[in-house]
């Protein structure tokens, strides 16, 4: 079912693509950016997911639009979700049907 290439954890992309290349410890980037280096290292190691407090601060440090590092995450997570439920368990979800005449009121922020 999946239709998502599995980059790997946010965690990876960030050390792997933007820490070593620069030659920056995870205590060095959390000074950088104002968060406690054990922010980073779960990060790293992916315990810990992006908040995104620590995305506008990343962003911002590496020059990035806003978001970058939470669409990733998001991105990991649709993979990983993929993986776990099937097309069988999908299949027996039943669609809302709703009535014809009435229009689904979504609030968008």
């Amino acid at each position: 079912m999946s239709s998502f290439i599995d980059v790997g954890h946010v965690g990876m992309l960030l050390k792997e693509e933007f820490m070593e290349p620069l030659g920056l410890s995870m205590n060095a980037l959390a000074r950088a950016i104002g968060v406690p280096a054990n922010c980073i290292h779960g990060i790293v190691h992916g315990t810990r997911g992006i908040s995104a407090a620590v995305d506008l601060r990343l962003t911002r440090y590496f020059g990035l639009s806003q978001g970058y590092f939470l669409r990733v995450q998001t991105h990991y997570d649709m993979v990983a979700a993929t993986k776990e439920i099937s097309d069988a368990d999908l299949a027996k979800i039943i669609p809302f049907n709703r009535p014809a005449n009435r229009d689904l009121r979504v609030a968008v922020m």
